[in-house]
């Protein structure tokens, strides 16, 4: 199979889960009061709860909303002197999955052209701070390898994750923490994933082959090595099936991206995130634009993400899509990332 393929499909577990989430997606908000009286058994005229958490317009108002920079002048600098020259001149051409899921990277709900999220928020602002007009385009997951590698687009934000064959062919400059989630339904009497024994006599629905499924089956050796109740992996080739068997009560729990994971508890009220665990386990990943080797573009991309952390735009935009918790505080050059299988 060709490199640019099983890159591709290294991330088709999460990209499966993002389509679900995406079919799922809605625009109301669950609140802790509501959550509250859900559980006392309570209706509108329940005692509300002070916090709420954030709303999410996913309609392309929320482009009136999206922050912006000026152009960086080291990173003009930069990308002057690398020698990168763009798909089209004087613009940015990035690949992002429009066929996402709130609050990464998703078509607008009022409009199927428009792409809205987190990656597009950023990738905009890098174009601004490289001096260059954003030119957006909507990409399958398993089209940006090859999209990058034969110089179709510029750039790719759609939630790659750092691995070490893909920095092979690709350059990466982070710009968030690649995290999994522990989720399980929002009855459940599970309160916390964080160690062995929290899995240990439960049944978890997880990816098959993939790097969270190796994280979890460690896990479950060591309840066996320890004499407890092991834990069970559990599988399901259709990701809908798999969320219907943890809120069903069939399965415990269930292991997702994080940033999806969290945005359905937030806007669905039906699942609960109980934990969290890096998903390059076991070195600590980053998520990262890519570029193509070589290519120039990595460093003045880098340039202007620690630009924008240090002047706090960076964190407006993970706050305003509910990801606060993924912000990493320095953009990295290649840095270490999921082992090669």
């Amino acid at each position: 199979m060709p490199l640019a393929s099983r890159l591709a499909r290294t991330g088709s577990v999460a990209a499966m889960a993002v389509i679900a989430l995406a079919l799922a997606a809605c625009s109301a908000v669950v609140t802790d009061a509501d959550r509250a009286a859900k559980q006392s058994g309570g209706g509108s005229g329940s005692a509300p709860v002070a916090t709420a958490v954030p709303s999410f317009d996913l309609t392309t108002k929320n482009l009136a909303e999206r922050p912006h920079t000026k152009p960086v002048a080291e990173a003009v600098k930069a990308l002057e002197q690398s020698g990168f020259r763009p798909v089209q001149t004087g613009k940015l051409t990035v690949a992002l999955g429009g066929a996402g899921a709130p609050p990464t990277s998703f078509f607008a709900e009022d409009d199927a052209r428009t792409i809205i999220g987190s990656d597009p928020d950023l990738a905009s602002l890098i174009a601004e701070g490289l001096g260059l007009e954003y030119a957006p385009e909507n990409v399958a997951w398993a089209d940006w390898p090859l999209g990058i590698e034969s110089g179709k687009y510029d750039l790719a934000l759609t939630n790659i994750g750092v691995t070490e064959e893909r920095k092979e062919l690709f350059d990466f400059a982070t710009y968030r923490d690649a995290v999994m989630g522990f989720v399980v339904a929002d009855g459940s009497a599970v309160k916390r994933i964080a160690a062995p024994k929290d899995v240990s006599g439960l049944k978890v629905v997880v990816g098959s082959g993939t790097n969270q499924e190796k994280f979890l089956l460690d896990w479950i050796a060591q309840n066996r090595k320890a004499g407890l109740p092991p834990g069970e992996a559990v599988y399901f080739d259709d990701f809908a099936a798999g969320q219907l068997a943890l809120k069903s009560g069939r399965v415990d729990a269930s292991i997702l991206p994080y940033s999806l994971a969290k945005f359905q508890e937030q806007t669905a009220g039906e699942t609960r995130v109980v934990g969290k665990f890096n998903s390059a386990y076991p070195v600590s990943g980053e998520v990262g634009t890519v570029s193509a080797k070589g290519s120039g573009l990595a460093k003045p991309v880098q340039i202007v993400i620690q630009h924008l952390i240090d002047d706090g735009t960076y964190a407006k935009v993970l706050q305003r899509w509910g990801q606060s918790e993924e912000a990493v505080r320095t953009s990295q050059l290649n840095p270490p990332g999921l082992p090669k299988p």
